[in-house]
């Protein structure tokens, strides 16, 4: 891979409360299973490091484990390991479940958006899923809550509108080599 002197690389952490599709957005990114796909909740445990390299950028994502509020130990390790990933972001992507919308102030994983001084991207997913005029009062909720540097409505299962948000992001990653060989798609073993 030929790398430009404009090449940009940087992480991208993936929050949401959990089920809302954050494992299948990144294999979709990734175009590959890297991150465990499951209706029960809480199958992410720890930070996943999944990696897209193209000849201009390298996006590093983070996919925690679904934002909660701890009820035992090792959930609240894991929310530890949430909060170290948002911190350790470029940019952040917070993902809800087009399906079950619910007030923005009410979530837990709203709740970690506050005074975060990075570009937080809207991931409205599953949006194959519902009435279509049901979208923009979502949207209208969300945007009056927090002042997200966009939002894009997904569907991560479909892949539908993934291009157009890995762009985006890519436009806001610093200039920088990659971190990791090109051809490297995730830190974890097989």
């Amino acid at each position: 891979m030929n790398i430009s002197q404009h090449f940009r690389s940087g992480y991208v952490t993936i929050i949401g409360e959990p089920n809302v599709g954050k494992s299948t957005l990144m294999n979709a990114l990734l175009r590959q299973k890297i991150s465990i796909v499951s209706p029960k909740a809480q199958t992410t445990r720890h930070k996943i490091l999944g990696i897209l390299s193209t000849e201009e950028y390298q996006m590093i994502f983070l996919d925690t484990p679904g934002i909660m509020k701890p009820k035992y130990m090792l959930q609240e390790v894991m929310m530890e390991s949430a909060a170290s990933a948002i911190e350790d972001a470029d940019a952040v992507l917070f993902m809800i479940d087009a399906t079950k919308p619910e007030e923005p102030e009410h979530g837990e994983a709203f709740s970690k958006l506050k005074g975060l001084h990075k570009p937080v991207f809207l991931v409205i997913n599953k949006v194959d899923q519902i009435n279509k005029q049901a979208l923009l009062p979502m949207i209208g909720k969300y945007s009056k809550a927090f002042s997200f540097k966009e939002i894009f409505p997904i569907s991560a299962l479909k892949r539908d509108n993934t291009n157009e948000l890995v762009a985006a992001v890519a436009q806001l990653l610093p200039a920088h080599p990659p971190f990791f060989p090109t051809d490297v798609v995730s830190e974890q073993s097989e």
